[in-house]
């Protein structure tokens, strides 16, 4: 033990440097712990756990280096699940209890533009009391809802700030429909965003409210007008982040090419940003002898770049990842007025740390992880001696520096997509194979051309000379759609990916963060936990059904590896998220069209051989009500039985039943049938305060999902609490009945 310890001293030793780094790797250790465990007595339990962690490494470590690294780390833990749980609790709002249509007015809080889809998104704050439709009785809707609006509805010059008189049908934040899916319940409970819905015509402009637009919207369509379709899109998605313009092919094209990441403001149009104004200041200040002589001019622009970047976020929103890469780029021109190394992983962790403590629920984003992924593989690949050695310049050849620099953007390419492909194969069930390619050609085209013009087009736009500008651009935009087409359209372009196991997800990013923030021979280590998730993914099977939580849709797999659904109708969300949780690239089929099946109007059966065995499945597929002899008769031969309404008792499959009742208690259900493995939305126990505020709802108006502040919110959470726990919860599956 003593040389043990002796041994792990001189290796901490060797890495002090990189101790620093782990910090906030273990505020997002304990923030994902509140993620992942179920309940308030289980998030104790972790922070008390972490604390006597803390404390048996001061009192073992004998003032060793390993000892306080330990109890830093157990700390920064705490810190992180308590900073996520008041976060939580301090964002909590009403939310509504079922849906409902209502006549209210509101306060517009913000307008979001979606040309392509021929909507405009707002985001309401109800104000007074609701009146429900064909009842004659008010409703209380939630201070904060969010409606689209068909663009030919919307007011004319609808900006924020107004009020509007309108009725909508509203309905609570969905959660995730099956599991793996995104969940949509999850993210508005941080937004506070309490109900959705669409708003019918007519809408009224309340007299007192002239119409007016904002800087951002004026300079959206300012922008659009000048470049039509898809390339004025992203134009404006470039100015402004508004990326409703751009169409709804393009936009698919860009995702499955890995080009994306352009479209959202974020490190890259920052860093742009920053770059051409202080170079632009730098060149103008230097015009003036009397400023060079007197004035330190790089710190003069490193000022106005930081200006120009605080702007520049205003302008675009100030999303999260704008703000986050905001914070970055003044790090990074703090660092340089103070004569330090501006681009390190050090700097990358005080970011991270910064993000984390303001905006915790960040973490389970696919935002926040992949930013924060890329940067650091970036920077830890660059910092590497080899890499250096390999890369750094040197008196040679042009055609010599050229390959090299061509090289060194290639192999930064492969290094980021390895790193972000996990983080898109868990959120998005498809990762992009040709994307360090076709980075090597978007991202200079996109930072050194597209938006230099487009910057001088709207300034020359001032006395009316943009337009030269404007055609260079367009033909610069065309040429990045082409690509993207070009890219998406190739051969095996895309790879698929059913949902993946959280547990291998978590041993790849805790194999990857151990590879790049290490720096002696042991941080090799880390390929090991990557490659068992990596395998782990790659051998779990692809689900055989699945069943959305309303009991509507399912998607049972064919044969032939394909996912076939059960309605012929359904929306184009719908269709997508079946496909992409089945982990198939394209449409999925239908099941009347499926030589295994028999379908009525009323009743879908289908036989699906898996594991050496076959399996029957029956489903319902019309509000029709079956003859009951006949119902009971066909549950009786099948072994999965799913339908959207309550089912009789008499009902009773070989194995499962799914009927309204179960589907309420679980959720949408994932079954992979050669291993019997059941994957559920709902978990039992889970008391998650988005979770607890789908499950709490009652009829008429709203009940507060999670108590807000004031004296009564103990009693109210536990109220909920136990209100969860008499509704049973999401009933495990026990002896194949649910």
């Amino acid at each position: 033990m003593r040389a043990a310890r002796t041994r792990l001293e001189r290796w901490l030793e060797a890495e002090r440097d990189q101790l620093p780094l782990w910090l906030p790797v273990s505020v997002g250790f304990g923030t994902a712990l509140w993620f992942l465990l179920p309940a308030p007595h289980a998030w104790i339990a972790a922070m008390l756990g972490l604390a006597a962690m803390a404390l048996a490494a001061v009192a073992l470590g004998r003032g060793g280096r390993a000892g306080r690294a330990i109890a830093i780390a157990a700390a920064a833990a705490i810190l992180g699940t308590g900073s996520i749980w008041w976060r939580a609790e301090h964002v909590a709002a009403p939310v509504l209890a079922a849906p409902t249509i209502a006549s209210f007015e509101a306060r517009v809080m913000r307008v979001d533009t979606l040309p392509a889809r021929d909507l405009v998104r707002v985001w309401l704050r109800p104000e007074g009391r609701a009146t429900a439709a064909g009842r004659d009785k008010t409703a209380v809707l939630p201070p904060s809802v969010c409606v689209n609006i068909a663009t030919a509805d919307t007011p004319a010059g609808l900006g924020v700030g107004d009020r509007l008189k309108l009725r909508a049908r509203l309905m609570p934040p969905p959660e995730r429909a099956l599991p793996g899916a995104y969940d949509f319940a999850q993210t508005a409970w941080f937004l506070g965003i309490g109900a959705t819905g669409r708003a019918f015509a007519p809408i009224e402009r309340l007299a007192g409210d002239p119409p007016r637009d904002g800087l951002r919207a004026r300079l959206s369509r300012h922008i659009e007008a000048r470049l039509p379709g898809s390339a004025g899109g992203i134009a404006s998605a470039l100015a402004t982040g508004d990326t409703g313009a751009i169409g709804e092919d393009d936009s698919e094209a860009m995702r499955r090419a890995g080009l994306a990441h352009l479209l959202s403001v974020s490190g890259l149009h920052i860093t742009a940003v920053v770059g051409l104004t202080m170079l632009a200041a730098m060149r103008l200040l230097a015009l003036s002898p009397w400023l060079a002589l007197k004035w330190s001019l790089p710190l003069v622009a490193a000022g106005i770049a930081a200006a120009a970047a605080i702007g520049y976020t205003l302008l675009t929103g100030s999303e999260v990842p704008t703000v986050r890469s905001c914070i970055a780029a003044l790090m990074v021109l703090a660092a340089m007025a103070l004569g330090r190394e501006a681009i390190t992983l050090r700097l990358v962790a005080t970011g991270a740390l910064i993000v984390l403590l303001l905006w915790p629920e960040s973490l389970a984003g696919p935002s926040f992880q992949l930013s924060f992924a890329a940067v650091t593989a970036i920077v830890a690949l660059h910092e590497s001696p080899q890499v250096h050695r390999w890369f750094v310049r040197r008196d040679e050849a042009a055609w010599r520096r050229w390959a090299r620099e061509g090289g060194s953007l290639l192999l930064t390419g492969l290094v980021v997509e390895l790193a972000l492909m996990p983080i898109a194969a868990f959120h998005f069930h498809k990762a992009g194979v040709y994307g360090a390619l076709a980075n090597i050609v978007a991202i200079p085209l996109t930072t050194f051309v597209v938006m230099p013009l487009e910057a001088l087009a709207l300034v020359c736009d001032a006395v009316g000379a943009g337009g030269p500008f404007w055609w260079f651009c367009g033909k610069a935009l065309a040429l990045l759609l082409w690509l993207a087409h070009v890219t998406a359209d190739a051969p095996g372009s895309v790879a698929m990916l059913p949902a993946m196991p959280k547990e291998a997800f978590a041993a790849m990013v805790a194999g990857g963060l151990w590879l790049a923030l290490w720096r002696t021979r042991w941080r090799m280590l880390g390929l090991v936990p990557i490659g068992v998730g990596a395998i782990w993914t790659l051998l779990t099977p692809a689900p055989d059904l699945l069943i959305t939580g309303d009991g509507r849709h399912i998607a049972v797999r064919t044969a032939g590896g394909d996912m076939a659904m059960l309605r012929d109708r359904a929306g184009d969300y719908t269709r997508a998220m079946l496909a992409e949780n089945g982990g198939i690239d394209g449409e999925p089929l239908l099941l009347s069209d499926v030589q295994t099946a028999r379908c009525s109007r009323d009743l879908c059966l289908v036989d699906r051989t898996a594991g050496g065995r076959r399996f029957r499945i029956l489903a319902t597929r019309s509000t029709y009500l079956v003859p009951s002899a006949d119902l009971v008769t066909a549950c009786a031969g099948a072994d999965i039985v799913v339908s959207e309404r309550r089912l009789p008792k008499n009902c009773r499959p070989r194995w499962l039943k799914l009927d309204k009742s179960a589907l309420t208690r679980t959720g949408g259900i994932a079954i992979t049938l050669a291993t019997g493995r059941i994957q559920t939305v709902r978990s039992p126990g889970d008391q998650h305060p988005w979770v607890v505020a789908g499950v709490s709802r009652s009829g008429g108006g709203y009940r507060r999902a999670y108590p807000a502040r004031g004296p009564d919110r103990g009693r109210n959470a536990a109220d909920h609490r136990r209100g969860w726990r008499d509704r049973g919860g999401p009933s495990r599956l026990h002896g194949g009945k649910i």
